[in-house]
């Protein structure tokens, strides 16, 4: 366990909040956006500042792109990945996209999109039945050969599923991320048990062509920790980047009995299977009041000339003005950075 003033993890930490939401969802009846943001992942892509995000509208997640000029104020730009017809493929409820295959996995270079077989690919889950996240989710990809990123296709069948997973995830899957290490792809997962109060953990599992995965023999590759820890129940999302010869894991951690919060953690590793946790959040929940007074969770890491933003979907309880609202809650992306904001 790596204590959270050990100085190898110093450059990796974001102190300092942006006090306001950058994104928020309409509020429009029927928008794929009517009641959430969720799930940022940000880059950019022909000088421009992209955010891609997924929308929740009661029935299901949608993906979306947004820009920007500045990294702090974003508008919405066009679904990307929306609802098909009822009954019509195994993912027509909605697909939350959660990852594109960048250009460089390295920490400080600027996230970039990078084309593989002459097409930029995404990596997205489903999940079976109309609601909120309602049933064991599964995992493809989706193709776009276009400038503009508007048209995605996405694949005819899951690449990655619970069916033929392990007991630690037959309760379905949820983020993914893609990173390639020495001529292999590595797929970075979380998914949950079939208990009624679940634990969701991290595994990975790797391919040489993206469409077939074998998974870890050690999977969990990052669990949760035990007893009464603030990450003993999720450790969730991960988002992996490389510093040199060093592996770094952006997570969020959540125990639901004592902390009762989702907050950002981290933890290192030289070799993808083998991590050390820094012991406590790197960005805590926020005071009340605050846009993350519920939680700080779900990470998009973004380097660019000198500074590190850490983006992350922010929850507090629900006000009578608010544009949004999920379960009581105002579910917005927010950011974090490593100097603070002007």
């Amino acid at each position: 366990m790596i204590k959270n003033d050990d100085a190898r993890i110093q450059k990796y930490l974001t102190p300092y909040k942006y006090s306001e939401p950058v994104l928020v969802g309409s509020g429009v009846p029927g928008a794929f956006d009517e009641q959430s943001v969720d799930c940022p992942f940000v880059f950019q892509h022909n000088d421009r500042f992209y955010m891609m995000y997924v929308g929740y509208d009661g029935k299901g997640y949608q993906t979306a792109l947004a820009v920007s000029d500045d990294l702090l104020h974003w508008n919405h730009e066009c679904v990307i990945l929306g609802r098909k017809e009822e009954g019509s493929s195994w993912d027509w409820v909605g697909a939350a996209a959660t990852w594109i295959i960048k250009e460089s996995d390295q920490l400080y270079d600027t996230p970039r999109l990078r084309k593989v077989d002459g097409k930029y690919w995404l990596v997205y889950h489903s999940y079976p039945s109309s609601g909120y996240e309602a049933g064991p989710a599964e995992i493809s990809l989706a193709w776009c050969e276009e400038e503009d990123l508007h048209t995605w296709h996405r694949l005819e069948q899951p690449v990655f599923s619970w069916k033929d997973g392990e007991d630690w995830e037959k309760g379905g899957l949820y983020k993914a991320c893609i990173i390639e290490n020495e001529g292999m792809w590595y797929l970075f997962y979380n998914a949950k048990d079939t208990q009624k109060r679940w634990i969701e953990q991290t595994g990975m599992a790797k391919s040489s062509d993206l469409l077939h995965w074998e998974r870890c023999e050690s999977n969990p590759v990052v669990p949760v920790t035990p007893a009464e820890a603030w990450d003993s129940r999720f450790l969730s999302d991960p988002y992996v980047v490389r510093d040199g010869e060093i592996w770094c894991d952006f997570f969020f951690g959540y125990d639901g009995k004592v902390y009762k919060h989702a907050q950002e953690g981290l933890a290192l590793s030289s070799d993808l299977i083998h991590w050390d946790k820094v012991e406590n959040p790197i960005i805590p929940s926020g005071e009340e009041g605050s846009i993350d007074e519920g939680h700080a969770h779900k990470a998009s890491i973004f380097y660019y000339e000198g500074r590190l933003y850490h983006f992350y979907c922010a929850t507090r309880p629900w006000r009578a003005h608010d544009r949004t609202k999920i379960f009581q809650e105002f579910r917005t992306i927010a950011v974090a950075s490593d100097q603070p904001f002007q």
